[in-house]
């Protein structure tokens, strides 16, 4: 194979695996972090206060700094809140 059909090969390569993870990442944008639902070791990352940065380390239930992803739009028939709102929650308490 000489260089040129190396080249044009990975070029095709690169663009199919392109169009493969696009569909991903419109599923991801049709969701929102929504804080306050999670359940004790359940949460997907870090929390607002700063305390821990991996999903899974939450402690309690319905904390309201740890969040988990939903469907768009559905956060608060949840319960829960935006990170807006649990900014605000959090330095009320």
């Amino acid at each position: 194979m000489n260089q040129r059909q190396m080249i044009t090969t990975a070029a095709a390569s690169l663009m199919s695996l392109a169009m493969l993870t696009s569909p991903a990442m419109a599923q991801d944008a049709a969701k929102e972090k929504c804080f306050g639902i999670a359940k004790a070791g359940q949460n997907d990352c870090a929390n607002l206060s700063g305390s821990h940065s991996c999903a899974g380390q939450s402690k309690v239930d319905n904390d309201k700094g740890e969040w988990k992803y939903v469907a768009a739009g559905t956060c608060k028939t949840m319960g829960g809140m935006s990170m807006d709102d649990a900014k605000m929650g959090m330095k009320k308490s």
